[in-house]
């Protein structure tokens, strides 16, 4: 089973001045670790559309990172601009990742309908836009995680047949 490289910006005005208030990384190193997942990278920083872009840009680039989740920004908002920032950066979107998380998300609030998930490519890496909350932030990754290694693989390179 390879190991996968991860990094994670979490968005957030308060967390960025308070850091030690962010309780989205320990519950993201707990569901990587189901697919051999570990944590090369990690920030937090506030909702400035230029520094996301910035970061996703930086993040993209690494050798050794296979992808990036942000969390938080996703809303209604006005300061909520994370799928902007990340859509200027995409070489292409993958909307059925956030379909199948809106659907799942669904299942446990109605609210989740006001989410602006975004999921594309840029630089053969996995880009996710999560919520901001760590509950919604863990059932949406948790959704999704077990898809995520065969991702990988194929922004990598493999040419493995991908039915079943």
């Amino acid at each position: 089973m390879s190991e996968y490289k991860f990094a994670l910006i979490v968005m957030s005005d308060s967390r960025s001045k308070h850091p030690e208030d962010d309780k989205i990384k320990p519950i993201f190193e707990d569901i990587i670790k189901k697919i051999n997942g570990s944590l090369a990278y990690y920030d937090i920083i506030p909702d400035e559309f230029d520094l996301i872009k910035e970061k996703l840009i930086e993040f993209s680039e690494k050798k050794d990172v296979d992808m990036i989740i942000t969390s938080g920004g996703t809303g209604l908002f006005y300061r909520d601009v994370t799928p902007d920032a990340t859509k200027e950066v995409l070489e292409y979107e993958i909307p059925a990742i956030t379909q199948a998380m809106l659907y799942n998300a669904l299942s446990f609030t109605k609210r989740a309908m006001l989410s602006r998930m975004l999921a594309g490519v840029r630089n053969h890496k996995l880009i996710i836009n999560l919520p901001g909350s760590p509950k919604a932030m863990k059932e949406n990754l948790e959704y999704i995680i077990d898809v995520l290694p065969h991702a990988i693989d194929k922004l990598q390179g493999d040419t493995t047949p991908c039915g079943g």
